[in-house]
């Protein structure tokens, strides 16, 4: 073999090995797993030292949810360079206030960061500017979004995501943990470095940075109308009586878990709030053999669950079946109650999807499904571009949305494609 035969095997040899190479365990804190942090002097050291770091601040914090009552969080994670990863414990303070003001004027680095900020703004904690990692690695196109794939696609790295669903309310919480949680916070900074690269590559770091803003500065979301509508299995009623069953069931199940701090789910499942409303048994035996009513509080609070179904047999103010809605009709029945309308979205879905694919990003990251479906559903009148970029703006399209998508709806609402 002659020596230049030699130096292409070996290059082929080399690629090869690159191409089927482990990612790398990322199973230790480079600073060891440090200490949960629950006393005041324990909050003002953290916060010290978080203040006297540099750059960027990796945030993350971890929930019970399916164990406890609401969505607060009862672990809260911070990393930043010079200052090292802390850990704080949020139950033994009214507040995190001290950590919010050390990281005054801080960019904030989340993944899913629309999961956390809701339980982070519960304790005083709220950006002055935000990178989410999960959004920018679907803006850049990553084929796979969660936190572990990202890591190890750019980082060459392997992050386990074993404790993700545990009661992180438990106290203490076990080593093992800590050490997980310490981890989601220890490479944020050096994927947000990675990830930044390949926006600025792809000429998408500025709709990234509106869409980071856009969420940043989201009013909180405002209370539900008739929450418990959102029952699992609810559309298998079609009485009303039924619904008022499953309303006061819904009602005296959320009163009794936030008295316990228990997820409602843990007392009774939905599906057995529905199967009590549709059977309307009229004695506790009765209930406890109806087929689906169980949980761990069937049987010991079955009076409570059985005053409900009798409220609800006398019941004279009935919900409707339906709550009034701004929203279109499903997309199935547009051909028949509106047929431009229906020509409109079957042109412009396939043709905002082409421009997304372009930009190599998820199509609902062009643009929302519902912003797509009202526009195509109610044009606005005249329909010209500027026209089009108003309504999707009033939508809440954010600018870069507005510049790639009004285009595309203009032409395909002057001009439809024939059914």
């Amino acid at each position: 073999m002659t020596p230049s035969n030699a130096s292409a095997v070996q290059t082929q040899d080399s690629a090869a090995a690159e191409e089927v190479r482990e990612p790398v365990p990322l199973d230790e804190p480079r600073d060891g797993v440090p200490l949960v942090i629950n006393t005041a002097s324990g909050l003002r050291r953290a916060a010290a030292a978080l203040a006297a770091g540099t750059g960027p601040a990796a945030v993350d914090a971890e929930r019970a949810s399916g164990f406890r009552y609401g969505q607060r969080a009862f672990l809260v994670q911070v990393r930043r360079e010079g200052a090292g990863t802390w850990l704080v414990d949020p139950e033994p303070f009214p507040d995190l206030v001290p950590l919010n003001d050390a990281l005054s004027g801080v960019e904030w680095i989340l993944h899913a960061s629309t999961q956390d900020l809701p339980c982070l703004a519960e304790v005083g904690m709220r950006p002055d500017r935000l990178f989410d990692t999960e959004l920018a690695a679907r803006l850049a196109g990553l084929p796979r979004v969660g936190l572990a794939a990202v890591v190890e696609s750019l980082l060459g790295l392997r992050l386990a995501k074993e404790h993700s669903a545990a009661d992180w309310s438990t106290r203490p919480l076990p080593e093992p943990w800590l050490r997980y949680a310490a981890l989601d916070v220890e490479v944020l900074a050096e994927l947000r470095t990675e990830l930044v690269r390949l926006l600025e590559d792809s000429g998408k770091l500025g709709f990234a940075e509106e869409e980071f803003e856009a969420i940043r500065s989201a009013p909180p979301a405002g209370p539900k109308t008739d929450p418990w509508r959102r029952t699992s299995g609810l559309h298998q009623l079609r009485d009303r009586r039924h619904l008022e069953a499953v309303r006061l069931l819904w009602e005296e199940r959320e009163a009794l878990a936030e008295n316990r701090d228990v997820a409602p789910g843990r007392l009774i499942p939905d599906s057995a709030l529905v199967a009590a409303a549709k059977a309307m048994p009229v004695s506790v035996p009765a209930l406890l053999k109806t087929p689906g009513f169980h949980g761990r509080a069937a049987a010991k609070e079955a009076p409570r669950w059985l005053r409900c179904l009798a409220a609800a047999r006398t019941a004279t103010d009935l919900p409707p079946l339906h709550l009034p809605s701004s929203s279109p009709p499903p997309p199935r029945v547009w051909a028949e109650k509106d047929p431009a309308a229906a020509a409109r979205l079957n042109t412009a879905k396939p043709r905002i999807a082409r421009a997304a694919e372009a930009l190599d990003m998820p199509t609902e990251n062009l643009l929302t499904p519902d912003y797509l479906r009202r526009i195509c559903w109610r044009p606005p009148t005249p329909i010209d571009p500027d026209t089009v970029a108003a309504t999707l703006a009033s939508l809440g399209a954010r600018p870069w949305q507005v510049r790639v998508a009004a285009p595309v709806l203009t032409v395909a609402f002057l001009d439809p494609d024939p059914a």
